[in-house]
């Protein structure tokens, strides 16, 4: 359940960026920069979610691996075609 409240925070801070993207840019151009920009912030959060794992929760590196790759990617994907879409417009 964490997981998947995880990646919905992921998707919900997608969209902020790229409304942000829209009030900066007033463009498809700034969306689509700013789901760009939204990659590594992301990352750095799910790394962040990664070593709270691992430091408090007692989970192992090995253990909290899988869970990094899924809730780092499922965004980060999302992130990416919603960047190809706008840049193609």
């Amino acid at each position: 359940m964490h997981m998947a409240m995880v990646i919905g925070g992921g998707l919900g801070l997608l969209g902020i960026f790229v409304l942000f993207g829209w009030l900066w840019g007033a463009s498809a151009a700034g969306m689509a920069f700013a789901a760009k920009a939204f990659v590594p912030a992301w990352l750095a959060i799910a790394l962040v979610n990664m070593w709270v794992g691992v430091s408090h929760a007692g989970y192992t590196v090995r253990q909290e691996a899988p869970i990094l790759a899924v809730v780092f990617l499922v965004p980060a994907i999302v992130a990416g075609v919603v960047a190809w879409q706008l840049s193609r417009t």
